[in-house]
């Protein structure tokens, strides 16, 4: 017999979708710029065995992840401006990226960064049908061996989430810098970086074509600043 507080969370696997893709709702694009950049604390609370933040006792760090490559126009430039401040990161594959870039994952192995599954084919959680989805992400795990597992666009059905829980540790986000969007320009971005970033804090970037622009000014900047602001700069635990 299902708990009151499955029953809460499976209705909100439905309302959240049918609101985010509403476009009758008052200043919608608004409130969704900002709920992109840092989650509130509901949708947290919807998701707790995901991992949204990460302090460490008396160290300021911080975590930058890049999310939907690897692809050779952008990842390589990323790669080498990070062992240029000897920085390690986290990679979210795209397992269809993979497929088409083998050298590319193994390029980030050699370097030393983290790295995840992003899916096979980037599927977005709400669009699809549960079984598909999980298909999805063992098809990505097939070239993918990694136990670290972040959803596209960050948006997942609770349901989902329980099933990829038992064999993945889902890693969500403090902060999406929104450097893929045509709205936004290369200070933008930054100062999204600026804005929201605290201690713990799991930064998302794009090495991908969509972003490429943004992040090539952005990026340079943002690390810059993070290291003026005194944050130390870590991978996320494989």
């Amino acid at each position: 017999m299902p708990t009151k507080c499955s029953s809460i969370l499976r209705i909100w696997e439905w309302i959240l979708p049918a609101w985010l893709v509403s476009s009758s709702v008052p200043n919608r694009a608004t409130v969704l710029a900002h709920f992109i950049e840092q989650p509130p604390l509901l949708y947290r609370l919807l998701f707790p065995e995901a991992i949204w933040r990460l302090r460490r006792n008396r160290r300021k760090v911080v975590y930058l992840t890049f999310d939907d490559g690897p692809i050779p126009e952008v990842t390589p430039w990323v790669l080498d401006l990070l062992d240029s401040h000897g920085i390690k990161a986290t990679f979210f594959m795209v397992g269809d990226n993979v497929r088409r870039n083998p050298e590319l994952l193994a390029e980030v192995k050699r370097r030393g960064h983290s790295y995840g599954n992003h899916t096979m084919h980037h599927l977005q959680g709400f669009k699809v049908r549960g079984i598909t989805y999980m298909r999805d992400i063992t098809e990505a795990a097939a070239l993918i061996d990694s136990r670290l597992f972040r959803p596209p666009h960050g948006l997942v059905r609770w349901s989902q989430a329980k099933a990829i829980k038992r064999h993945y540790n889902i890693v969500m986000y403090d902060l999406v810098t929104r450097d893929y969007s045509k709205r936004l320009s290369p200070q933008d971005v930054l100062d999204n970086v600026r804005k929201y970033t605290r201690d713990g804090s799991i930064i998302v970037f794009h090495d991908s074509l969509k972003a490429e622009k943004n992040l090539r000014s952005a990026l340079p900047a943002a690390i810059e600043w993070l290291k003026s602001e005194g944050y130390e700069f870590l991978p996320m635990p494989m």
